[in-house]
């Protein structure tokens, strides 16, 4: 039976370094390529030496898909496909192609430029990764080989986002990579083909054990608390990565800001606004529906009331809010600003989304109040608030995926081990599914039921037809011969005549026959009533022949009220039929 092979390089257990490694049909296949933000040394990057012992990946893999632009699923592409070398076809959406080289650039001057990293992948190797990047629209059926399939599907999450169904024959495998299934003010949920039936359905589970309050709920919090915060003579910093929750949050301010008239400056990092309205300009389609209409009259991304940063500004002792990268203060600016804030109890720092265990906003999260950066201990008293406006799918939007796609088992990945167990035994008893989360390095393997697709030849499928003998025509029994060609080993379906003359043998048929009394024999009255059920039919002198031969109405020797039936064996169910129709009488009709 085959199998389907499953090991996570990274992701596993865990949330970061996305990557994720399949066998399929003889087929191997990567799913993103990401690194992990909690460390900063070999360990940041997935153990590529898994594939092929230390060399080069041409050879040990078909292709690479890339879920999305966040560094977690692509910030180790470079240094995969330049520096341990894979020249083979990388697939990712118009938008993510579009996005992935400027935050892999940003990424790379964080490491070099501001941390000293030497041993780090450069501007030319991310040129020659992009080269190797074949786009692919939504729902777009690609051909990676003659028999290796993928097709894009809507994820929601950030612009560009997307899940990937993989088919290798009868195998077939959906990543669901980061997605969301609640719309939010500038993209719509994820949305997949109802009932795809996958072999396994890889999907993340960053939030298993959350259902997430109202939405409004937490907007109308988060608004409350920074305007108490700037009220009070205080700052605000939210770290967010440069696309995507920082979109949803500048458009939720700017319009609390222009209705309530508020002066306070509201910052963004540099070029944050500027590549946000580049990209969404440019990938319109890819926003919600109320984007899509008010975005020739209006752009909800050129913000009135935020304004660029400048460095200089952190030192003012005047409120603000500030929109600050990366988003997990494992660098950049947003963790400069953190550090001059941090000591002060009037400011605020708001957390709006995940942070991977290691990074300094997992310890601002988890309330630790001195902090090592940089090798010196910093005091933390500024107010902390952890609101999710993260764009990941709560355990019942992943409930409301598995239901919808109706897979025969599923992989978890991405998430917190503790909190994968509880999802998983919540799924195993609700579906009735197995679930499978490996930890990274570990091999799951899962049978599959081989399915054979062949074309049946017209004739063949208009005779099954002809042998129901009902007019709903629910019941056709299907007789014919499977044969299979030795060198290419495709599948024909033949007719058993022809299976005969292949094999240079003789049919033999099987034959029944049956006696019915009737009134009177009139050929050519019986023949009137069985003409509707074939128009073909043959009168002979001494009977009547029904579907080439395969029905014989006769006479009986020496009896003037007997006809014999006779049938070979797929026209048994026609008996009775037939029967009733030869020895019903005629209604007679009375005039009154």
């Amino acid at each position: 039976m085959p199998k389907l092979r499953v090991v996570p390089l990274g992701a596993g257990q865990d949330v970061g370094r996305s990557c994720i490694l399949i066998s399929m049909g003889g087929k191997n296949i990567m799913l993103d390529c990401g690194m992990h933000m909690g460390y900063s040394d070999d360990r940041r990057f997935p153990d590529f030496s898994y594939i092929s012992g230390g060399g080069p990946l041409n050879g040990f893999l078909d292709c690479v898909i890339i879920s999305h632009f966040h560094l977690d699923h692509c910030g180790a592409l470079p240094h995969m496909s330049e520096i341990v070398g894979y020249d083979g076809p990388i697939y990712m959406t118009y938008p993510t192609k579009a996005i992935v080289p400027v935050l892999l650039e940003d990424y790379r001057k964080v490491q070099t430029e501001f941390r000293g990293d030497t041993n780090f992948f450069t501007s030319q190797h991310i040129k020659q990764c992009m080269k190797k990047v074949i786009a692919v629209n939504l729902q777009e059926i690609v051909h990676v080989d003659n028999e290796l399939t993928i097709q894009a599907f809507y994820a929601g999450h950030v612009l560009g986002a997307a899940m990937f169904l993989v088919t290798n024959g009868s195998e077939s495998v959906l990543y669901t990579g980061d997605f969301n299934m609640t719309p939010d003010r500038h993209l719509g949920a994820a949305h997949v083909y109802p009932g795809l039936k996958p072999n396994l359905l890889i999907t993340e589970t960053t939030y298993a054990t959350t259902i997430r309050d109202s939405k409004r709920a937490r907007e109308r919090d988060f608004l409350k608390k920074v305007h108490e915060t700037v009220l009070d003579g205080g700052k605000v910093l939210i770290p967010v990565f440069a696309l995507g929750r920082a979109q949803e949050l500048c458009i939720l301010l700017e319009s609390y800001w222009e209705r309530l008239d508020l002066k306070y400056p509201i910052y963004f990092s540099p070029g944050l606004a500027e590549k946000a309205t580049k990209y969404y300009r440019l990938f319109i389609n890819w926003t919600n529906e109320k984007i899509k209409k008010t975005f020739v009259e209006r752009n909800m991304f050129d913000f009135k009331h935020i304004k660029p940063f400048d460095m200089t500004f952190a030192d003012s002792k005047s409120p603000m809010v500030l929109f600050s990268t990366p988003g997990m203060l494992h660098g950049g600016q947003s963790l400069r600003v953190f550090k001059k804030w941090c000591t002060d109890p009037k400011n605020m720092i708001i957390m709006p989304g995940y942070c991977v265990a290691g990074t300094v906003g997992a310890k601002v999260i988890n309330g630790m109040k001195k902090i090592e950066i940089d090798q010196r201990i910093y005091e933390i008293n500024l107010r902390v608030e952890y609101m999710s406006f993260s764009a990941h799918a709560d355990a019942k939007g992943i409930m409301q995926l598995i239901k919808d796609v109706e897979p025969k088992n599923v992989m978890f990945v991405h998430g917190e081990d503790q909190k994968m167990e509880f999802l998983k035994q919540k799924v195993e008893k609700e579906s009735n599914l197995k679930v499978y989360k490996p930890a990274n390095g570990e091999t799951i393997s899962i049978d599959t039921e081989p399915e054979i697709f062949v074309d049946i030849p017209e004739n063949l499928l208009s005779k099954s037809i002809s042998l129901d003998p009902t007019p709903s025509k629910r019941f056709c029994p299907f007789q014919a011969c499977v044969v299979m060609e030795k060198q290419s080993k495709k599948f024909e379906i033949i007719s058993a005549e022809e299976a005969a003359q292949h094999m240079g043998v003789q049919l033999h048929s099987v034959t029944f026959s049956e006696i019915i009394d009737v009134e009177e024999i009139n050929w050519t009255k019986i023949a009137k009533k069985l003409r509707k059920y074939d128009p073909e039919l043959q009168m002979k002198t001494d009977g009547i022949d029904l579907f080439n031969s395969e029905i014989l109405l006769t006479n009986v020797d020496g009896e003037s009220r007997q006809i014999e039936i006779i049938w070979d064996e797929s026209r048994e169910s026609w008996l009775s039929l037939l029967t009733e129709e030869i020895t019903r009488k005629p209604v007679k009709v009375l005039n009154i």
